[in-house]
């Protein structure tokens, strides 16, 4: 079972990370996922009666995560982390996009709380995983982009495996091989906050509620947290 871990340098430059990993083993993706339709459903309903709307840049949860990209050298305004981009479509669409169960869980999850929440394909990945400082000699395949090769700058903040980056800007895009479809039996969900002193109850939250909308569609799912104490956690 691969291992996920924060490198010491970003736990060092980043001291108050906190990152809930929740898997499912068993994964169910073909069978009709009645809680997230209406999970979503709901969502989009709150934002059209004006009772909610999703967090934008001025919101101290998607503002940490400007500063921490301007940190590493990316431009947050023209590479936004992955739960500013939805919320902004969102909030144009007046809908959620529909990928798949599994993605769309998770990408309710992560817009309703404001936090970034990604997704591994774990058949698909080659030994552990790891959140550390990009060196430049990587590749990185882009989601949705099979023919397309790309070069991490050096220092940015990626997550990585053996064979290359499955993350570009800490948590702007994932990788092409190790995407969630509906046939991904085995996969690590991410839910991620910098300041776990103020939002860690949240993460706890958002945890919990991704995993009571996997639990009725597979065999096993389980929540295991990183943070500068718990730096690595085998999933």
């Amino acid at each position: 079972m691969p291992a996920f871990r924060i490198a010491p340098a970003v736990a060092a430059a980043f001291p108050d990370t906190l990152i809930a990993l929740v898997t499912a083993t068993g994964l169910r993706g073909h069978e009709p996922w009645p809680h997230t339709a209406t999970a979503l459903d709901e969502l989009e309903q709150r934002l059209a009666d004006g009772s909610w709307q999703p967090a934008d840049e001025t919101d101290p949860r998607i503002e940490a995560w400007h500063t921490a990209y301007r940190s590493f050298g990316t431009n947050p305004r023209r590479v936004r982390p992955s739960v500013d981009a939805l919320g902004r479509r969102l909030t144009k669409k007046g809908a959620m996009p529909r990928i798949n169960p599994a993605v769309d869980s998770y990408n309710t999850v992560s817009v309703r709380h404001g936090l970034p929440a990604g997704a591994f394909d774990l058949d698909r990945v080659t030994g552990d995983v790891e959140i550390r400082y990009a060196d430049g000699t990587e590749s990185f395949t882009p989601l949705g982009e099979p023919g397309t090769v790309e070069t991490p700058r050096p220092g940015e903040v990626v997550y990585a495996d053996t064979t290359g980056v499955l993350t570009r800007h800490w948590n702007h895009r994932d990788a092409h091989r190790t995407r969630v479809t509906e046939d991904s039996a085995h996969v690590t969900f991410v839910l991620e906050t910098l300041h776990a002193g103020r939002d860690g109850d949240l993460v706890s939250l958002a945890a919990d509620e991704l995993q009571s909308l996997l639990a009725p569609h597979a065999a096993r799912t389980t929540v295991r947290h990183l943070d500068g104490v718990r730096p690595e956690a085998t999933v």
